[in-house]
């Protein structure tokens, strides 16, 4: 988890396959009422259900 600068707590879930379609994150999401989260995976950028995507090779660049 990352801090936003606003103080809120932000999940990060990582992925090593391709398969991002696991229901870990957005059960957390769901449970908690997270407003945001980051998924790392080797998929391209992309935002749905609350959840920004971004590739490995740009997790160096994640910024609140």
């Amino acid at each position: 988890m990352i801090q936003s600068a606003e103080g809120d707590i932000i999940p990060v879930e990582v992925k090593v396959a391709d398969n991002v379609r696991a229901k870990s994150l957005g059960v957390f999401i769901k449970k908690y009422g997270i407003q945001k989260a980051i998924r790392i995976s080797s998929m391209n950028f992309g935002f749905e259900n609350n959840i920004k995507s971004v590739p490995l090779y740009a997790a160096f660049a994640i910024n609140e």
